[in-house]
């Protein structure tokens, strides 16, 4: 049995993917584009509070609030 479908019943995807055009895939990109400086943003993140200074500085606002 065959299925016959209408050639209209897609009208309005068609026009909608018109009018979208080159952007279509714009929203894609931008997402894809701050997840990459997010994770590099982390990453930086992460070197900076291994470090030993930084370490003394939270260690030293810990035991002040603590001590109040």
């Amino acid at each position: 049995m065959v299925n016959h479908v209408h050639p209209h019943r897609f009208a309005p995807l068609a026009r909608r993917l018109r009018r979208q055009g080159a952007d279509a895939g714009m929203a894609t990109a931008e997402y894809a584009i701050a997840t990459v400086a997010a994770a590099g943003f982390a990453g930086l993140l992460i070197v900076i509070l291994r470090g030993d200074a930084v370490r003394g500085l939270l260690l030293g606002i810990i035991e002040r609030a603590l001590s109040l």
